[in-house]
């Protein structure tokens, strides 16, 4: 997960860890959707935080993140996990 602590850095609320999937307006114009991303998202102001290295491997150092929803496979697990057999 990224290296950011329980607090929002910019207005100290609380952040969910866990994978989103995300799209990334590039300045070109063009979007890139990335999937599973391991980040923190502040309950609050809605930034997402991702780790530095990351961006940089996803090649969108540039990009503005516009869309960000936690992932399919994070909710699945969690369903399945409290379901009863």
């Amino acid at each position: 997960m990224t290296s950011f602590g329980d607090g929002c850095p910019q207005c100290n609320r609380r952040l969910v860890h866990s994978r989103f999937d995300a799209t990334f307006r590039l300045p070109d114009g063009n979007e890139r959707l990335c999937f599973g991303l391991p980040a923190s998202l502040c309950e609050d102001c809605q930034q997402l935080y991702l780790d530095p290295s990351l961006i940089d491997m996803l090649d969108v150092p540039s990009g503005r993140c516009v869309f960000a929803i936690e992932s399919d496979l994070v909710l699945q697990s969690q369903a399945w996990s409290g379901a009863d057999f």
